[in-house]
């Protein structure tokens, strides 16, 4: 599949900053279903970026800038994915999987999720992958999708209390509770092609990926309760969202800051018929 994609970020500051310090994590990369045929990166102001890679192996841009009222940030490309059933190959893995059982404050568990995750691992005993997609599944069940009442800062344990929240809490979810059950999990950032026909979204998307002895990491999506597909494309990846953030920084001066995401997400025609918007 031929995805397009763009992403703009806004930032307003009122009154303006005299600084801002930017750590993108906006560009993917390319491995065994998942081939970038093109990609830019753009920021409406006079800025300076330096590429790196973290220490996952994300692209990550570091943009810093002098004085500004608004800044935005824009990436844009063409990536064609192929269905490996979920299955990740063909990545830089820089970790032994048991890194990613370590717990953060956004994936701390409570005692009802881990009298949930007992009650699942029992039933599905040895059958790691098994237990992972009943607990996809169960997830799923227990939650209702909700722009409302979660931000980027609440945890798993909150969310799951809600029982409501975005894709970021539905995977945060995920990756407490299979830690829980011993299996190492991590967060997942990136877009989805939705099936409903809709291409414009408030925001990219986030799954998470767990790690199946002899067969390697497996990406989960529990938002939609489907294993990643060709309609994926991961961008980046962190013990949760925090280190996988899109955008994180930091600004000096200034009062009011805003925010507001733009995303576009759809197929793409026939090769040479994608031409980029900013050229």
């Amino acid at each position: 599949m031929r995805l397009k994609i763009f992403h703009a970020t806004t930032y307003r500051y009122d009154p303006p900053a005299t600084g801002v310090i930017q750590v993108l994590r906006m560009t993917p990369g390319s491995h065994d279903g998942q081939y970038v045929a093109d990609w830019q990166i753009d920021a409406s102001c006079d800025s300076r970026l330096d590429v790196h890679e973290d220490a996952f192996g994300n692209v990550t841009h570091v943009m810093t800038n002098g004085a500004t009222s608004d800044l935005t940030i824009t990436v844009e490309g063409l990536v064609e994915t192929h269905d490996n059933g979920g299955v990740l190959r063909g990545t830089d893995e820089r970790f032994p999987p048991s890194l990613f059982l370590r717990s953060t404050a956004l994936t701390s568990a409570n005692p009802p999720m881990e009298s949930f995750v007992r009650h699942l691992r029992s039933e599905a005993e040895d059958d790691i992958l098994g237990f992972l997609h009943t607990l996809m599944t169960q997830i799923n069940e227990h939650m209702t999708f909700d722009e409302d009442p979660t931000h980027s800062g609440t945890s798993a344990a909150e969310a799951f209390a809600l029982k409501r929240g975005v894709c970021q809490d539905y995977a945060h979810i995920f990756i407490a509770c299979a830690r829980i059950g011993a299996v190492p999990a991590r967060f997942v950032s990136g877009h989805f092609l939705r099936s409903d026909g809709m291409i414009h979204q408030a925001a990219g998307h986030a799954w998470a990926e767990a790690y199946v002895p002899d067969l390697g990491w497996v990406g989960f999506d529990p938002a939609n309760c489907i294993c990643a597909t060709d309609a994926h494309v991961r961008v980046a990846i962190g013990l949760d969202y925090l280190g996988a953030a899109p955008v994180r920084g930091t600004r000096y001066g200034g009062g009011t800051e805003t925010l507001s995401v733009a995303v576009k997400v759809e197929q793409a025609g026939r090769p040479g018929q994608w031409q980029s918007q900013t050229q």
